[in-house]
């Protein structure tokens, strides 16, 4: 493709691994529609300005994709591919949203997403920049971006059953998520939903297997990091906190009722309590047993989260017990 009409590229915004989950867990600011006409039943390309562009880009980012158009009326390009977003805008019936933006009017914005060159097409989903594209693609290349960016029938699922778990259908909300496992494999939220679900029904022993038969992937990604180490800590019902611990005298390197102890601390809301626990186990302990200490001590940071002020300084007693 000649520089004329540009190339395409995947640029994944930067902050979206540091917000780790801003667009899985956290709460999202309310979304009000774009005011509707009756010339208008459905309003799927609108013109933005810094003024709308939270309400109108990010919030409606998180339910549905929003393609922001950074145009200019002098640019020749732009003029080719305006008609080609507004023709696709309708035909996709409001499965996306275009946003337009004059970039002579908005060189705040402009500067803002780092446009460098127009037209310039970003796309966001949940709040945060997913995709973009330079220059006037012909119409199947635009069409190809839209489509990754849509959600296949098994996400849909998956995000009905969400809604169930947030309302608190646990049971239900657990079909949907393994129907959307079936429609889609690949879908490694959709698994860790599953385990979410499986530990709110206290099926702990099974959401503690599917956590562990997470691909790595999924399993790395910080966006799950909180729920996971709540899934790995979680103990089953009946977890006796002085019984434990005289198992754990009789024998110090048994490493499940080590984890099973802090589990319990932690449920009881006294995290500092597991980590001096599972610090004094890192210390003593040795070949195996100690470095399943560790591991539960950064279990127990991940559900603290990392702007806790705690986090910090157990860390560097670990860090210190180990060295």
């Amino acid at each position: 493709m000649d520089d004329a009409t540009g190339a395409m590229a995947a640029v994944v915004a930067p902050a979206a691994l540091e917000n780790w989950r801003r667009h899985c867990h956290l709460p999202r600011k309310p979304w009000t529609p774009h005011a509707m006409t009756a010339a208008s039943p459905a309003v799927h390309s609108l013109d933005v300005s810094a003024a709308t562009f939270e309400a109108e880009v990010l919030a409606a980012s998180h339910h549905k994709p929003v393609l922001v158009d950074f145009w200019a009326p002098w640019c020749g390009p732009c003029r080719v591919l305006k008609p080609v977003l507004e023709k696709l805008a309708a035909g996709y019936g409001g499965r996306f949203r275009l946003a337009k933006v004059n970039s002579d009017d908005e060189p705040e914005l402009s500067a803002r997403y780092g446009v460098r060159g127009i037209p310039n097409v970003k796309a966001f989903s949940g709040g945060e920049l997913a995709d973009e594209f330079t220059g006037a693609l012909p119409e199947s290349q635009v069409r190809a971006f839209i489509d990754r960016l849509l959600p296949g029938p098994g996400e849909l699922r998956r995000r009905e059953a969400r809604a169930q778990l947030a309302a608190g259908d646990a049971t239900a909300a657990l079909a949907g998520f393994e129907e959307a496992i079936a429609l889609d494999p690949r879908n490694g939220a959709a698994q860790v939903d599953r385990a979410e679900a499986l530990l709110a029904l206290s099926r702990v022993v099974e959401a503690q297997a599917a956590v562990e038969a997470l691909d790595p992937l999924t399993a790395a990604d910080p966006c799950h990091a909180a729920l996971l180490a709540r899934i790995r800590l979680a103990v089953t019902p009946g977890a006796d906190e002085a019984t434990l611990r005289a198992r754990l005298a009789a024998n110090p390197a048994n490493t499940q009722v080590l984890q099973q102890l802090a589990g319990v601390l932690v449920a009881a809301g006294r995290h500092e309590d597991a980590l001096a626990q599972l610090l004094e186990a890192v210390r003593t302990a040795r070949g195996e047993a100690r470095d399943e200490a560790r591991r539960a001590m950064v279990q127990v940071f991940d559900l603290l989260g990392r702007d806790d002020a705690r986090v910090g300084e157990w860390r560097r007693r670990l860090a210190s017990a180990l060295n």
